[in-house]
């Protein structure tokens, strides 16, 4: 039996996912904050962004093309600090308004906080002593 074919979350088109990704990361390379961490772990841009593009597309059109945990991935990498989440968050914000129509960008961005939200907590709580109380914030 075939999956139903769902409607994508907000309007959105795979080749915006994928300028959207790429204006991104063209950013992030330049960033102070940003561009040190990935340099350290990014050695093949193109394949990144097309993995990331993936993951976007599963996100916001449903197509089933992502394989990955981008947790573990953050978790396992430690100089991924959770307070670098907003700064992240603030450039991809910046990149959807510049790059994509308000009707697209702004779902998009509240879809990306909501994701950061659980990603930031959970480098926080891996970072955590084990016997430390939780952060819930």
């Amino acid at each position: 039996m075939s999956r139903p074919t769902l409607p994508p979350r907000f309007p959105a088109t795979p080749e915006q996912i994928n300028a959207q990704v790429a204006a991104f990361y063209a950013r992030v390379r330049q960033d102070k904050v940003l561009g040190p961490v990935f340099a350290n772990h990014v050695t093949d841009w193109p394949a990144h962004e097309e993995k990331i593009a993936a993951f976007w597309r599963n996100a916001i059109l449903f197509e089933r093309c992502y394989d990955g945990n981008p947790q573990r991935v953050h978790v396992q990498r430690p100089d991924v600090q959770p307070e670098m989440f907003a700064h992240w968050l603030n450039l991809f914000e910046e990149v959807a308004t510049q790059t994509l129509p308000s009707e697209t960008a702004t779902p998009w961005v509240a879809l990306a906080r909501r994701i950061g939200v659980g990603m930031k907590a959970g480098v926080q709580s891996a970072r955590q002593p084990k016997d430390a109380p939780p952060i819930l914030r």
